[in-house]
């Protein structure tokens, strides 16, 4: 009878062969390099987010700053801004003031002015019997003993600044004498200062 020990054969070594190492299949070398490229390239993310963290950090410290300094600046002006406005409120009722008392005048001198005016512009052969003077109009009634005179009345009152645009209403004839009624617009001497400021304030701005 033939005896086979199993047991003895399941436990003899395998015979390795001196000198002989892992066996490395053709793979692995891509692999490695794979992971080493994405190493690199999780590196170099990380380095241009850590790049612009540092510098958009030093931007707001530089800001900052700027700000901190303004603030200075501001904080040491501060006391002259609050004289400046003052001065301006200031210089602005004084102004107000002013103008009140001028407009004031004006309106007092006006009636007086006018019959001034009026008087200078009549010619010879012309005489009025009547004033009416609103806030913005001149009413003129009057006779004359030709209308030559009457033409060179309006003539006259046009080259007064503040009788502006007279017109011939109405003219009738009595025997030798016409009786006429003029009117014409009627600025007062404060609103022509105004106008002459405004123009000359618009000719230098330009």
């Amino acid at each position: 009878m033939i005896r086979i020990n199993l047991v003895g054969e399941a436990r003899r070594p395998v015979a390795v062969r001196a000198g002989a190492g892992p066996s490395i299949g053709p793979g692995d070398g891509e692999s490695r390099a794979a992971d080493w490229a994405l190493v690199a390239a999780l590196l170099l993310g990380l380095a241009v987010v850590l790049g612009h963290y540092l510098m958009l950090r030093y931007q707001i410290k530089a800001k900052k700053t700027e700000v901190a300094e303004a603030q200075v600046i501001v904080d040491q002006l501060e006391p002259i801004i609050r004289e400046v406005e003052a001065f301006k409120a200031k210089k602005q009722r004084l102004e107000t003031k002013v103008q009140v008392i001028t407009d004031l005048k004006a309106n007092q001198e006006g009636p007086v002015s006018v019959m001034d005016k009026v008087s200078r512009a009549l010619p010879q052969l012309t005489w009025l019997t009547r004033i009416e003077v609103q806030a913005t109009s001149l009413r003129l009634t009057g006779q004359a003993y030709n209308t030559n005179a009457i033409a060179s009345f309006i003539e006259n009152l046009d080259r007064v600044p503040e009788f502006q645009e007279p017109r011939l209403r109405d003219t009738t004839q009595r025997g030798q004498v016409y009786t006429f009624v003029i009117e014409c617009q009627y600025l007062t001497p404060a609103v022509l200062r105004r106008q002459a400021l405004a123009t000359s304030g618009g000719q230098n701005g330009s």
